[in-house]
């Protein structure tokens, strides 16, 4: 195959990713990274040459996104999340919008007497990170992963965060730490529920799935809140779309005198819960 120009390559990857059923953006995803241009500069450029050593590469790329799903994000090793960008491989969760909605809720609510923030079960350390840049608060973040950990910490270097990192099984490593907002997007899928293969067969599965129809994670981090001396004021956490009302269940059961609120992503889908301490 003879791709002789960016158009070209367009053209065909468009084709060939919707014979297969695959996303057409991912070909300019790739081609933004290989090129080392914004989507604009790929259609103001685009009757300019492809070099054929670019062309194979990208080729081979976009054949093995086809084959396999393999995500683009992992292909070109890194994926943006708000407004920044950070590493990702097999060892962690590929950002979400989402997510990006729970740092706003999170920001939002933040009381000027907050001063230490814990991200729970980090990944690739992408909550922590941010609030950090965002808040400056002083943040704590754990992940019972050594090799998730590695690159988040890899990842708070990059962007320049001073994140405090703990390895355990969530809130367990810090058990000692005065925290005023937990902030967790922790493993919510029931063991049952089949995945694209984009997510099922490349996301760490212990970063995917729970016991518990899904809520085993929130069971654990809520009783390990608990039997804490000193209560958080918030706790935030992402959810499954039908997890609302069991998760706002368990936050009433085991702890006392939070308002608890489920809030919608931007498709109108059940995606965060937010516990407020009563003052």
């Amino acid at each position: 195959m003879n791709l002789t120009t960016i158009e070209e390559a367009r053209r065909w990857a468009s084709l060939f990713l919707k014979k297969h059923n695959r996303e057409p953006r991912v070909a300019d995803l790739l081609l933004e990274d290989l090129l080392h241009m914004k989507f604009s500069m790929l259609l103001a450029y685009e009757r300019d040459a492809l070099p054929q050593d670019k062309a194979e590469i990208f080729i081979k790329k976009v054949e093995q996104h086809a084959a396999t799903g393999i995500p683009v994000q992992h292909l070109i090793g890194e994926a943006d999340f708000y407004g920044r960008t950070f590493a990702v491989n097999s060892d962690v969760l590929i950002p979400r919008p989402e997510t990006e909605e729970l740092i706003e809720g999170v920001v939002k609510r933040l009381h000027p007497d907050d001063q230490t923030i814990a991200d729970i079960g980090t990944g690739s350390g992408i909550i922590a990170i941010t609030l950090k840049l965002e808040t400056g608060r002083r943040t704590l973040s754990s992940d019972i992963s050594p090799q998730a950990l590695q690159v988040a910490k890899s990842n708070a270097q990059t962007n320049g965060a001073d994140i405090e990192w703990f390895e355990g099984d969530f809130l367990e490593p810090l058990e000692h730490e005065p925290i005023d907002v937990i902030v967790s997007n922790p493993p919510y899928i029931a063991r049952h529920e089949q995945l694209d293969d984009t997510v099922q067969d490349f996301d760490p599965h212990l970063a995917l799935y729970a016991d518990a129809d899904g809520l085993a994670a929130y069971q654990t981090i809520i009783q390990q809140t608990a039997s804490r001396n000193h209560k958080p004021r918030m706790i935030a956490f992402e959810i499954g779309h039908e997890q609302g009302a069991a998760v706002k269940q368990l936050i009433h059961t085991h702890l006392a005198n939070y308002h608890v609120t489920i809030e919608q992503d931007i498709n109108k889908k059940d995606r965060m819960i937010f516990a407020i301490l009563d003052s």
